[in-house]
């Protein structure tokens, strides 16, 4: 079983940290901070992570696999890229992922990490590996292959293909791979004041204790982890180029990679504010094309970028791998409110839009021209409760039986069928957290973790636990979110009328700040928080949501035995152990009541059907996945 978790196109493993690092999209999509390898090569953000709504309620960057035409998951072999070859021609092909500009080559840094960079920076760099519509990991083998030959210590081998280079004739190489490990390591080589790298992620670094394995130069590195960790496919996928970095620094690439080798900090440090700052564009321009050479299907060399508009990409010519379909791949920075009408004006030729019944009714109305696509996202909605003292559900208030009261409350399936089912027939009540309804082991978890106890509302059953909870009623419960978010005011609209009905005070605790610093999430204002998870789906990085202390466990829930399932799982590779930590998890969070599943979010494509190979998919790098294989059809 694979039961991956990881990010809207940026994305983790392990310690998830929340991402305030994208703008609003109008986004369902909750953008996830990176917590460790590379999304397909995306430097601009780990895969793999999950991530807090700071986006508003639009378009989900993080899909799920309705293939072709919105029947739901894509078909049994076609959850990765198909093998389809094109002579470039000099058409263009347009989409866009929100009104913000694309501003970073590296977006691994805290400041740059977003789904608008990497969606970009996907076309621009190669890597091992990249999602399927399904969140299954799938080989780039035209950029190389690894291979795990020992289990104790957990070791990988990669080999990055002889024909792999950069677009400026730099072959590709383990000195790049080098240069993204001592990037997230500090603590190997001096510390971080010593080094002053800013990265969004140390998952390399803290998975992998001492530097690969390798010579400078070499095409071929060994990484081992002194204990295993499930999620380690993910860690290493592509990787900014080590030579410009050290070139821009004043020294030789392999002098570089010889001093993250021998541990010496002063020198890897001399690099480290041009990684910072040198592939950044706060003025949205391109200044010097030499220094940022691609490895992936198309380059910033020759781009075109019309401010606070577009930015075309054009084919990588050195590209060693499969060759783009489209000579002119445009990302185009417009509102999602107005991707619609752009489609319609064929303005856009590809959109991920705003998932609502408006928008999906505006596609329908428009079947002659587009086709539309649907399915349920790798992204779920879900209320918490707040355990803090002095918060009625925490042990010391209400406790369980306050938490109890609520859950028999809240309308679940009043919500997916007024909300969600409109946009996707297939939705359902989501009854758990590791694993999506559209996943194989799903209902085996459930059979095994929950009864159906919250599954109806009943008020009844709802009044005598709040009474046996000692409360006095009416018992306030502020409900708080990211606004402006109508699908979530709508939510707490219909949990009011239900739940005050059993003895509560709903108040909407709507905050335009609730994922920023010093907001209502981080100061614990709040009885229920109500937001969404987004990834790809990994598999041990909801342990820093559920455990004691996690960096993302917001309501400060504390269980030894849910700690101690994630200790086993998290500290095995070993399918059949994941499976049964997972149903003891899930178990123990719906005894204990750390919260609320809801749904799996719902999305929406649209696209010009002329066009062919524009897949859906259920992970947070969006339908662009694949953009390279996007073409019209003749």
């Amino acid at each position: 079983m694979k039961i991956r978790r990881a990010t809207m196109a940026v994305v983790a493993a392990g310690a998830l940290a929340l991402s305030g690092c994208t703008s609003d999209t109008g986004g369902d999509a909750e953008t996830p901070a990176a917590e460790n390898g590379t999304d397909g090569g995306d430097t601009g953000g780990d895969a793999g992570t999950d991530g807090a709504d700071t986006t508003g309620d639009g378009a989900d960057s993080t899909g799920d696999g309705a293939d072709e035409t919105g029947d739901g998951m894509a078909a049994e072999g076609e959850t990765g890229k198909e093998d389809l070859t094109f002579e470039t021609n000099e058409d263009e092909v347009s989409f866009s992922t929100g009104a913000e500009q694309y501003n970073a080559y590296n977006g691994g840094t805290s400041s740059t990490n977003s789904t608008y960079n990497s969606v970009v920076n996907n076309q621009l760099f190669g890597g091992f590996w990249y999602w399927g519509t399904d969140g299954e990991v799938y080989p780039n083998e035209w950029f190389g292959t690894y291979e795990q030959t020992n289990d104790d210590p957990l070791t990988v081998e990669y080999t990055i293909s002889e024909e792999a280079v950069w677009s400026d004739g730099t072959p590709v190489t383990a000195n790049d791979f080098l240069l993204d490990w001592a990037s997230s390591n500090p603590e190997a080589l001096g510390g971080s004041d010593t080094l002053g790298f800013d990265p969004v992620s140390d998952t390399f670094g803290r998975y992998v204790p001492e530097a690969p394995e390798t010579e400078p130069g070499s095409k071929s590195f060994t990484v081992t982890y002194p204990e295993a960790y499930p999620d380690w496919e993910l860690v290493v996928s592509g990787a900014l180029p080590s030579h410009i970095a050290a070139q821009q620094a004043g020294l030789e690439p392999d002098a570089l990679a010889q001093a993250i080798l021998d541990g010496d900090g002063e020198t890897v440090a001399e690099v480290a504010e041009f990684w910072n700052t040198g592939w950044l564009f706060p003025d949205y321009e391109i200044t010097d094309e030499e220094i940022l050479p691609s490895s992936g299907p198309y380059t910033l060399a020759g781009s075109t970028w019309q401010q606070g508009e577009s930015l075309g990409l054009r084919p990588n010519t050195e590209f060693y791998g499969p060759a783009p379909a489209t000579g002119n791949l445009v990302f185009k920075f417009v509102d999602p409110g107005s991707q619609v009408q752009a489609l319609q004006n064929a303005d856009l030729n590809v959109i991920e839009p705003q998932a609502t019944v408006d928008t999906v009714d505006q596609l329908d109305g428009m079947a002659d021209q587009i086709t539309k696509s649907t399915g349920p996202r790798m992204t779920w909605e879900h209320l918490d409760y707040n355990f803090a003292e002095d918060s009625v559900f925490s042990d010391e208030q209400g406790g369980l039986a306050a938490r109890e009261a609520f859950a028999l409350c809240v309308p679940r399936e009043q919500i997916v069928q007024n909300l969600i089912q409109p946009i996707d027939p297939e939705a359902e009540v989501m009854n758990l957290r590791e694993v999506f309804p559209f996943q194989p082991h799903y209902q085996e978890v459930v059979d095994a973790a929950y009864d159906g106890r919250y599954d109806q509302v009943d008020i009844e059953a709802a009044q005598a636990k709040l009474e046996e909870s000692g409360l006095d009623t009416p018992v306030t419960v502020r409900i708080g979110y990211s606004a402006p978010n109508p699908r979530r005011t709508d939510e707490v609209t219909a949990i009011k009328a239900s739940c005050d009905e059993a003895g509560f005070d709903i108040q909407d605790g709507a905050d335009p700040a609730f994922f920023e610093a010093g907001g209502s999430l981080d100061t614990g204002d709040w009885e229920i928080a109500l937001f969404a998870w987004a990834g790809s789906g990994q598999i041990a990085s909801g342990q820093p949501i559920y455990s004691t202390g996690g960096g993302q466990n917001f309501g400060g829930f504390s269980n030894e035995e849910v700690d101690a399932a994630w200790t086993e799982l998290a500290g095995s590779v070993d399918p059949d152990v994941h499976m049964e930590q997972v149903k003891v998890i899930e178990k123990l969070l719906w005894d204990n009541l750390y919260g609320i599943p809801l749904f799996a979010h719902p999305g929406v494509v649209g696209y010009d059907n002329t066009l062919e190979n524009v897949r859906n998919t259920a992970v947070q790098t969006g339908v662009s996945w694949n953009a390279e294989q996007w073409v019209r059809a003749n």
